[in-house]
């Protein structure tokens, strides 16, 4: 039986080699003329394991005319061929899940940053690494791929951090909830209720009691999000997914939000920008614009202040703070050209919440963080 599997593998591959080179000759699939092309060696080994199908897929597909028409397709040859790996994502029928994990950054210039920070700041410092659906659904991915864990990188982090930061254990709470729709079935972002879920602990280790699950209103506003996991495979089959938004109308109100550019220039924001629904990037949902630094401020008088220095999945964590705070100021070092103490002194901020995906714990955004 496996033999003819591996017949009827080689000769699908084959047969799309074949029509691959007809259809290049023919100046159908590349527009740039004169660009040279490379195909890959052929050979039985590498269509077997998948490696030819990979290479096909990442490296020429990107210079095709219908480069949807082509991965789409790539996708569905791939999978059958190198065990339903595609564009570095492992296709499963619940889900996708990110598959190039062996390449994991180091942390200890990360931890470096993050100590620094601490030690001239004059506030109390929290740091939450937050696993992607990667990390709580890696044990869906086939054994050779999860050689260093995100359960792993997040533990060497947090011991690489300086012992006055107070740090929250993200993973294990998120591994516990897998089973809830936490994480996006497209994306390897969470979900609202995800960062609801996550927000529960934090604010507890903040000082505050959470708001509780029934005191919100939860909004579908689409259906039809599909995420960066599927941006790598144009995989169909999977559901899309949804986008919520949560309303707690008897609650604290935004009084004012607003956005900071790299230039100095002010934008007006909010909370949910029903805008990006429908557009090429539907979870600016969240937050909106994505700028270096925005500026919340609230009816709830406590004169409290929350400083929060995050990635991505941040956005939409934020609307749950804004139950507890009089102000918050959100960093997205990503989206920064100089550090972070140019745009406030983090010292008017009594604490700090480091707000990370794992996945962005990389040298070029905490270093953002030193001060001058």
């Amino acid at each position: 039986m496996k033999g003819i599997k591996n017949k009827l593998t080689a000769v699908a591959v084959l047969t799309f080699i074949v029509f691959f080179g007809a259809a290049s000759a023919a100046g159908a699939l590349f527009p740039d003329e004169g660009e040279d092309t490379v195909i890959p060696e052929i050979t039985w080994d590498n269509i077997s394991d998948g490696t030819l199908g990979r290479r096909l897929t990442e490296g020429i597909a990107e210079r095709f005319a219908f480069r949807e028409t082509w991965v789409s397709a790539g996708s569905r040859i791939d999978s059958g061929i190198s065990g339903n790996i595609v564009g570095g994502v492992y296709i499963s029928p619940e889900r996708l899940i990110a598959a190039d994990v062996a390449q994991r950054p180091d942390t200890a210039d990360c931890a470096a940053a993050v100590n620094e920070f601490a030690e001239n700041y004059d506030g109390i410092v929290y740091f939450a690494a937050v696993p992607t659906s990667a990390g709580v659904y890696g044990d869906m991915l086939p054994s050779p791929l999860d050689r260093v864990t995100e359960k792993q990188q997040t533990d060497r982090l947090y011991e690489q951090l300086s012992s006055d930061i107070r740090r929250v254990d993200a993973y294990n709470l998120m591994k516990m909830l897998s089973d809830d729709r936490i994480y996006l079935r497209s994306d390897s972002k969470w979900t609202m209720y995800g960062a609801y879920c996550l927000y529960r602990t934090v604010i507890q280790k903040l000082g505050f009691q959470p708001v509780s699950f029934d005191k919100y209103t939860v909004r579908h506003v689409t259906d039809e999000y599909r995420g960066d996991l599927y941006s790598r495979t144009l995989y169909m089959k999977n559901e899309p997914d949804i986008l919520d938004i949560y309303e707690y109308q008897d609650g604290a109100s935004v009084t004012a939000c607003t956005g900071f550019g790299n230039d100095g220039s002010e934008h007006e924001c909010s909370l949910y920008d029903i805008s990006a629904v429908g557009s090429e990037d539907m979870y600016r949902l969240y937050l909106g614009e994505r700028l270096p630094l925005m500026k919340i401020s609230t009816d709830v008088n406590n004169d409290r202040r929350l400083l929060l220095i995050g990635s991505e999945c941040a956005a939409g964590f934020v609307p749950f703070l804004t139950q507890h705070y009089s102000e918050i100021a959100v960093i997205l070092p990503e989206y920064a050209d100089r550090p972070l103490d140019s745009y406030i002194d983090p010292d008017d901020y009594e604490q700090t919440l480091f707000l990370f995906g794992i996945d962005a714990v990389k040298k070029e955004n905490l270093n953002l963080t030193e001060t001058r």
